[in-house]
């Protein structure tokens, strides 16, 4: 294997989800295209989460990139604040075109984690516009998880999360589980029932919990969650930051439930993974408790690069292409042949649970997944397990032959983890 190239050291650059005293050298990599990654030294592998989860289209899609290169020609960026730029206009009016009901006032950021924040500070500044200023707490599901900044910190469960560290110093959400049947759903009721009156909202990932174990739920359960907030009178905030932009299967999560949620996150997939950009959307009523006379109405927030006119047209340009090539065709082709070849994994000792949701296909084993990364890059595949999670989460545009690399690739290293795992079992039963 050759050398890493000069540049590439531990010198300066503090790694995310790293322990920095034995961190390993990262892959290099100097180009990308459809759904390979390229190293400096001349090896590709094929990119098996869509870089987290935002490359739905691979990438450097052509059309994408010449849509940044003609706006960076033009504008590159301007502050949002007095002043204005077509592509963010323009994006806010399609994308309030293409959310369901009345979700039409768009608030731009440039992350995940701000526009959950944003979200948390609309609902709890709606009911204080509206003269109820005990409702501060917001209801979270458990195994969720919603970001890495303080406030989002606090809406992720402690037992799936890595915020350990912050334990006692972030103020912990009240936790329910997921109505997904009579006995759950009864459950929320009374806690409902108890704790409504001093509640601001509830915020769900619909579908598809993702840095929490990638759990899924189905329809029924969301629709039962907007059910349950409506009839206490509470906001319910859709996290679709990685569920947004066709990866259940629909353009949003909620379209399959048949619900509008008072306000909706997006960000990953929403500039088709080449820049950082967010959306916090709201329906007309959250929008309108923040008019009036009285300038301490407004939401007091503006991140100085929202709106970012190179992203807001990367944006752009990746809606065309969900309007003009088959995306939703081709997660349904990839949900078919992950639910097939991921299969096998399901009969292999240590193996809980394997389950597929659109173009998302997971392989849960019963202890840590610890250690595999380096088996899937001898494969040539970039696959990324966390805790006890081995998943893929390609670009829609993968074809079915590198499809099946990835998928074989998981078998493969989960059968040989398993056969270690059966014989770590055996040789502790001899002793």
């Amino acid at each position: 294997m050759a050398a890493p190239p000069t540049w590439l050291t531990l010198d300066h650059v503090w790694l995310p989800y790293a322990q920095m005293a034995d961190a390993a050298l990262p892959l290099p990599v100097v180009s990308a295209s459809g759904v390979r990654l390229r190293l400096a030294d001349g090896r590709e592998f094929i990119d098996g989460i869509s870089s987290w989860w935002t490359a739905c289209h691979g990438h450097s899609h052509p059309h994408i990139v010449g849509a940044i290169q003609q706006q960076a020609g033009r504008l590159s960026h301007v502050m949002f604040a007095g002043l204005a730029h077509e592509p963010a206009y323009r994006l806010a009016e399609r994308l309030a075109a293409k959310l369901a009901g009345d979700l039409d006032h768009v608030f731009f950021s440039e992350s995940g984690s701000v526009s959950v924040e944003i979200a948390l500070k609309m609902a709890l500044q709606y009911w204080r516009n509206r003269g109820e200023p005990q409702r501060r707490g917001i209801l979270a599901l458990r195994r969720g998880y919603h970001g890495d900044t303080f406030m989002t910190m606090a809406m992720t469960d402690p037992d799936v999360g890595m915020h350990d560290a912050f334990r006692g110093i972030v103020p912990p959400a009240l936790l329910a589980d997921l109505p997904r049947d009579q006995v759950s759903t009864m459950v929320l009721d009374f806690l409902l029932d108890r704790e409504a009156s001093e509640l601001a909202a509830v915020i769900v990932e619909p579908l598809v919990q993702g840095a929490g174990g990638m759990r899924m739920h189905d329809a029924a359960t969301l629709a039962r969650l907007r059910d349950a907030c409506d009839r206490h009178g509470l906001l319910l905030i859709a996290d679709e930051i990685m569920t947004g932009f066709g990866r259940t299967g629909s353009l949003f999560a909620c379209e399959q439930a048949g619900i509008v949620p008072d306000i909706v996150c997006l960000s990953k997939a929403l500039s088709g993974g080449t820049l950082p950009l967010a959306a916090t959307v709201a329906r007309e009523h959250v929008f309108a408790a923040f008019l009036g006379s009285e300038f301490e109405r407004a939401l007091m927030h503006g991140p100085t690069f929202m709106a970012n006119a190179l992203a807001c047209a990367a944006a752009d340009a990746s809606l065309d292409l969900f309007e003009s090539e088959p995306r939703l065709a081709q997660v349904a082709a990839i949900e078919a042949q992950l639910a097939r070849e991921l299969e096998p994994c399901r009969a292999m000792p240590g193996v809980a649970d394997v389950r597929v949701k659109g173009a998302i296909g997971v392989v849960e084993l019963a202890a840590p997944a610890a250690g595999l990364r380096p088996a899937f890059v001898e494969r040539g595949v970039w696959l990324r397990p966390f805790g006890n999670i081995v998943y893929v989460m390609p670009p829609f545009i993968i074809e079915a032959a590198d499809l099946r690399a990835l998928t074989s690739a998981v078998c493969e290293v989960v059968e040989h983890w398993s056969r270690n795992q059966r014989g770590a079992a055996g040789a502790g039963d001899v002793v």
